[in-house]
């Protein structure tokens, strides 16, 4: 991996988690764009954002993963989060945010970084018990006034038993 192609290092992300304690309980989210759709991740659970990876195809797995990349030494699977949503992949996509979950580290394809923001707990609305989209745990209209976002469960990525 070349140093220069990578946009955030671990270090840095660590120093945008830390958040000033204002006495609001409040999160932070990388919000991200796929399919014109803005969803957020938990900032604490990213490890970095990385471009042009070159993804090695891997054969009998899920249509939606795309893959793997050598991060360092180690092999990151890489989900097309496009694929896994039901919409049409982008083939010219090579924007990954690995995130670490659970001890496990899984690389997310997206569109764009839109950009990391603090949002107060209680502005999240979490989706209805009954909901059939397994993959969005909540959603909330950001501060900034630019659209919503939608809180992607990121435990829901991972294979379960």
């Amino acid at each position: 991996m070349n140093d220069e192609i990578m946009f955030a290092r671990e270090d840095e992300l660590e120093a945008l988690n830390a958040a000033p304690d204002d006495g609001v309980d409040s999160q932070k989210y990388l919000i991200f764009m796929s399919d014109d759709l803005k969803m957020g991740v938990v900032a604490e659970n990213v490890v970095e954002i990385l471009n042009n990876q070159t993804i090695t195809y891997l054969p009998m797995v899920p249509e939606f993963i795309r893959g793997i990349i050598n991060m360092r030494g180690q092999m990151v699977p890489i989900l097309d989060i496009r694929l896994r949503l039901g919409k049409p992949s982008l083939e010219s996509n090579t924007l990954v945010i690995v995130l670490n979950l659970e001890g496990t580290q899984l690389g997310i394809l997206v569109d764009a970084v839109d950009q990391m923001l603090d949002i107060p707990k209680d502005h999240i609305l979490h989706m209805p018990a009954h909901s059939t989209q397994l993959l969005v745990s909540g959603m909330c209209s950001l501060p900034d006034g630019t659209g919503t976002m939608m809180v992607l469960d990121c435990e829901q990525l991972l294979p379960h038993d």
